[in-house]
């Protein structure tokens, strides 16, 4: 009875987590929508693993699913923790600032969903309950969405801001979503019996859903789409021939073969027919990520400096400053760090090493071999369709997680619908699962216990851990926002004492940073000693937090340039061996960051403020080398040029600055200068 009532409530709580992930978010607030969502997994989560440990030790036994996708699954997360230990910033790889995707604790949560929905979810009547609960937040989900491209103002609710914003995450990340709605419920409407008006409202919400995918204009999802109605499609029509040699009743499945054609059209159309709904809607997808050949680039490199277990998780951004290829300096985004690669399992594999990608590998390959058995076994006996689904729609997410960095949303729902599934598909079967009993042995039971007692506290105490985390982002939200030095002091000193990170500490060295600067800039001749202990209690404050940045990810070139600018400053009020030290950090932020000429060029910068104008010339250079038309870098050349009395080639300098911004008025008047020093006719 106890045990019972346990299990109850750990299936509603795991059951909330699947189905309301896609619509929960924190209204009327400034937290963003990806963090809110961690929030909600992570508490739901934990509570139905501590009531699921509870309903354990009262009934003494332990079931679970024997399947080598879970094996798998857990390969997968011990790769993970020992590359996030040995990575060489620890902290970053475990966790993140706030549960980042691809983080260590973020895929050991996904595979407890996983492991979960297979525990809990195995039985074909909870697995309906979770299709049913998925049909209508999806639905609510398509809705939503729909009526906030042309109700923006209403249905913001003080969070979205954009019409491109929703509650999934990503613009791409919703036309995903809506073509899986219409995988969803294309399956729904072909192969269960249903009622007529059900189908009716499945049909109408699918053709909201096509609109709503047309108007994201994200083509790739046009040719998935196409693929897995055609999918359904040939499913149907082979269960149609088993029935056909029983002579039973078969009927046409028109609707997958019509979202087949639509999906079709829409491929294979010319771009000014997918424009029109965007055009209309004056929506655009301006979505940037690096390209599948830049992401196996960075991957290659990273292989070849660490084969084994890679740079760690949840650092690619540090895998893509330091591998990127050199022809992105040729692009507008010659000076972005992306977070993510081509796609999700890529960016998770580049940073893992052989191991990650093995693993990953593994866990795929077996999980897609189960399913395929499952659909020929369904194929032949017509029964448990709710496993086709499940395989069907986490195969569907896991998909597009190869060849799009879709987020939260979709990568957990990818966990916990395969989880269903395999817990369904090993329901039944003989060795199917694994029973464990405690309580006939007294060694057994004391062992048992402990370990699930332990469990207990280690989830409440990770529970504990992420609240404080999360109670972190209003205070540093607050700092982001505050309209005075004093606020901002107050805020990240609340911030920093919940929730340690490189970003709050680089925030908390900038706020010092910038009171440095005021009381510098109130007398640039003489202090008080007042002022001169002030400038150095914020100086040491400043310092302090960059080093702290610098400790906690040694690995992230930001750090060091921070750490750079504060002694940049600190030599700008007379600081001695400052301009030394700045460029000693600078110099290992660009080593970092090999390719970034705006390193180089502060770094010629600091230079010249030393009074090392050929150093400043070699660094000045470099940036040009790295980015030929890098204008800042070409007026500190003219700079130094025009200093050493070399007019002529300060004008040079000049002239190739305007070459590359003819409109620039600031430049013409600096040409114009040089050409009236020199004499030079204009």
């Amino acid at each position: 009875m106890y045990s019972n009532i346990m299990d109850r409530i750990s299936f509603s709580s795991l059951f909330l987590v699947v189905v309301l992930l896609p619509i929960f978010f924190l209204p009327f607030t400034n937290i963003s929508i990806e963090t809110g969502k961690g929030l909600f997994l992570i508490i739901g989560l934990i509570v139905s693993i501590i009531f699921w440990i509870m309903a354990r030790l009262s009934d003494g036994r332990i079931n679970f699913p024997r399947s080598m996708c879970l094996l798998a699954g857990a390969g997968i997360v011990l790769v993970s923790f020992l590359s996030a230990i040995f990575s060489g910033a620890s902290s970053a790889s475990l966790f993140g600032i706030m549960l980042d995707v691809g983080s260590f604790w973020f895929i050991f949560s996904g595979f407890l969903l996983m492991l979960m929905s297979a525990i809990t979810f195995r039985e074909p009547q909870n697995a309906r309950i979770v299709l049913f609960g998925t049909i209508l937040s999806s639905t609510l989900v398509v809705i939503f969405q729909g009526l906030y491209l042309f109700m923006p103002k209403i249905l913001s609710l003080s969070i979205l801001v954009n019409k491109t914003d929703n509650i999934l995450g990503s613009w791409n990340a919703l036309g995903i979503f809506a073509s899986f709605y219409v995988v969803f419920a294309l399956f729904v409407i072909e192969f269960f019996p249903i009622k007529r008006w059900i189908k009716l409202a499945l049909g109408t919400l699918i053709v909201f859903s096509i609109i709503l995918i047309a108007v994201v204009n994200f083509i790739f999802v046009w040719k998935i789409l196409g693929i897995f109605a055609l999918l359904i499609f040939v499913y149907k029509v082979s269960i149609n021939a088993n029935k056909n040699q029983d002579g039973g009743k078969i009927h046409f499945p028109v609707f997958s073969f019509i979202i087949v054609l639509i999906a079709l059209f829409f491929f294979m159309s010319p771009n000014f027919i997918t424009e029109i709904l965007p055009d209309r809607l004056l929506i655009s997808n301006n979505e940037v990520s690096p390209s599948f050949l830049s992401t196996m680039l960075v991957t290659k490199s990273v292989l070849r400096e660490h084969p084994v277990l890679g740079i760690g998780p949840n650092r690619f951004s540090e895998a893509w400053t330091l591998y990127k290829p050199a022809v992105i300096n040729e692009t507008q985004f010659w000076d972005v760090s992306f977070n993510s690669g081509f796609g999700l399992l890529p960016t998770l594999t580049a940073t893992t090493g052989g191991l990650g990608i093995l693993a990953w590998v593994s866990f795929l390959i077996l999980f897609i071999i189960v399913g395929i058995k499952s659909l020929f076994f369904n194929i032949r006996n017509n029964v448990n369709l709710e496993t086709v689904l499940f395989f069907l729609l986490s195969f569907y997410f896991f998909l597009f997680s190869f060849f799009y960095f879709t987020g939260t949303v979709i990568f957990l729902l990818a966990f916990a619908f395969a989880g269903v599934f395999i817990g369904l598909s090993r329901a039944g079967h003989e060795n199917g699962e694994i029973s464990l009993s405690f309580f006939n042995d007294h060694r057994k039971s004391f062992f048992s216990m402990l370990i699930l007692v332990l469990a207990m506290i280690i989830c409440v105490a990770v529970g504990f851990k992420y609240i404080q985390r999360f109670a972190s982002v209003p205070y540093f939200l607050k700092t982001l926002g505050a309209t005075n030095v004093e606020d901002a002091e107050v805020s990240i000193a609340k911030t920093l004492s919940l929730n340690t990170n490189d970003l709050y500490l680089r925030t908390y060295a900038q706020i010092y940073l910038t009171k440095l600067n005021t009381i510098a800039s109130k007398n640039a001749t003489s202090f008080s000693d007042t002022e001169k202990a002030d400038l150095q209690t914020n100086l040491d404050q400043a310092v302090s937090g960059a080093q702290l940045a610098v400790s906690y990810n040694p690995k992230n070139y930001l750090n060091y340039q921070m750490l750079g600018s504060v002694f940049q400053t600190a030599g700008l009020i007379g600081v001695k061996t400052a301009n030394d030290k700045a460029l000693e950090a600078y110099q290992k932020a660009s080593a970092l960051n090999p390719l970034n000429s705006r390193i180089k060029l502060v770094m010629a910068n600091v230079s010249l403020a030393s009074n090392k104008t050929k150093e400043a010339q070699d660094y000045a250079n470099q940036a040009i080398t790295l980015k030929p038309d890098y204008i800042d870098a070409l007026i500190t050349l003219s700079q130094i040029a025009k200093s050493k009395g070399d007019t002529a080639k300060a004008i040079s300098y000049g002239q190739q600055a305007l070459a590359l911004s003819p409109g620039n008025k600031d430049l013409i008047k600096y040409v114009d200068s040089l050409r009236n020093s020199s004499g030079e006719n204009l």
